[in-house]
């Protein structure tokens, strides 16, 4: 039993002696880092300590040292990267952009011409089809009376010039027919008095009943078939002015009517407006007279040849449009008034320089674009924009006629111009130069 209990003071001596061991060299070890970044092997770390001098004082000014001496290195190195020189050592403009093969392909960069070219620009639209207002008829009538009859009796009908619509029974224009019989008798038989007043009154009396006949619209046939017959008609005839279809109908059989009645409004179809909505910055390019096509959507592969009749002097404030009226034949009576219909018209704006849309950089103040220079350099150069043409953008001031500029990737040559400015205006910076 006493040497089980002398081996396990044996044993926990020994551990105690381990651990200790252990932990003493943990606390005296120099550092490693210390010695790799002073540049100094392990010994020199000792040496230094026997010189009485503590190794964490080295250690912490050699890196420093070091470093700040690599950043100067680089920055200086980056600074003479921003310098642009061409082949020959040819200095380039200041504010250009050096990009080499291998990175342009990178990122995709491709070029265009600048090109001169015819500028149609199409304005599309949606317009709504209406009736052309010089060709609707409204009837009324100027007399006083009952319908007696209806010819025309439904909404749609397409009716013909000079077609009978309905007949009035009027107690008025039947005492005026007897009035203008009266005056006939009156100027055979006075119409060569001797009396020169005498004849002219009965002359005068004729012709004022005459005259307030066909200010009735009584038509002179009607006024001649009275004068053969000598028995004035019962009722008034009114007829259709032009050929087209009802499109109102207020007239009915036994109706009592005047002059403030609408008995039908009548609308030809042979022509018809459309009214087609103009946004604000499109106004300009449209003008009385252009040509204009319309397509429908349920009649795919057909269109309609039109032409601009007017464009109204005020604004739509809701969708901010101003409204141009065009006019359409409409054979066979396809485009029917309520209709939607999408519209075409083609601005003609003459030739002018263009150049791609992806080529022109918007910064909110100007327009810029990348001139193509030798050897990989790529200057910014601050456009005047125009019209847009389908993806081609007139260009007014800036570019020349057959000048090479960046398309693709021109965002991301600008900013490798932005960052070159940058480094060379930190380049000047104090402390950025030894």
């Amino acid at each position: 039993m006493n040497r089980n209990l002398l081996r396990s003071l044996l044993a926990v001596l020994i551990a105690g002696g381990v651990a200790a061991a252990f932990l003493t060299g943990r606390m005296t070890a120099p550092d490693p880092t210390a010695d790799m970044a002073a540049g100094e092997p392990a010994a020199a770390a000792t040496g230094a300590e026997h010189a009485g001098h503590d190794p964490g004082a080295v250690t912490a000014t050699e890196p420093e040292s070091k470093t700040g001496g690599e950043q100067e290195a680089g920055m200086e190195g980056m600074a003479d990267m921003a310098q642009p020189t061409a082949a020959g050592d040819q200095p380039m403009p200041a504010d250009t952009v050096m990009i080499s093969p291998e990175r342009q392909q990178l990122i995709g960069l491709r070029t265009a011409r600048v090109e001169r070219r015819s500028l149609d620009r199409t304005i599309r639209t949606v317009g709504v089809v209406g009736y052309n207002e010089r060709r609707v008829a409204h009837i009324h009538t100027k007399v006083t009376g009952w319908i007696e009859s209806l010819r025309v009796d439904s909404t749609g009908e397409l009716v013909e010039q000079g077609q009978q619509l309905l007949e009035i029974y009027s107690p008025q224009l039947l005492s005026t027919q007897e009035e203008y019989l009266l005056a006939l008798r009156s100027r055979a038989s006075l119409g060569d008095s001797a009396f020169p007043e005498v004849a002219r009154s009965a002359h005068s009396l004729l012709e004022a009943t005459r005259r307030r006949l066909q200010l009735w619209d009584i038509p002179d046939e009607q006024i001649m078939a009275l004068e053969e017959t000598g028995v004035p008609t019962k009722t008034l005839p009114i007829y259709s002015p032009i050929r087209g279809f009802v499109i109102h109908k207020g007239a009915y059989e036994g109706q009592h009517v005047g002059p403030d009645t609408l008995l039908y409004t009548i609308a030809d179809l042979q022509d018809v407006w459309i009214t087609a909505d103009i946004y604000e910055y499109e106004i300009p390019l449209v003008v009385v007279g252009q040509q204009a096509v319309v397509t429908l959507s349920y009649a795919p592969g057909e269109s309609f040849l039109g032409r601009v009749d007017y464009i109204y002097p005020y604004m739509t404030g809701e969708t901010r449009t101003a409204q141009a009226r065009l006019v359409f034949a409409n054979p066979g009576w396809k485009l029917k008034p309520g209709m939607y219909a999408n519209v075409e018209i083609t601005a003609r704006l003459g030739e002018g320089l263009v150049i791609p849309e992806d080529a022109v950089i918007d910064t909110g103040t100007r327009m810029v674009a990348f001139r193509k220079l030798p050897d990989g350099h790529f200057q910014p150069v601050e456009i005047e924009t125009g019209f847009k043409v389908g993806d081609q953008v007139q260009v007014l001031a800036g570019l020349t006629e057959g000048e090479e500029i960046v398309t693709g990737a021109a965002f991301l040559v600008d900013s490798e111009s932005k960052l070159r400015s940058a480094l060379r205006g930190m380049g000047g910076m104090p402390g950025m130069n030894h």
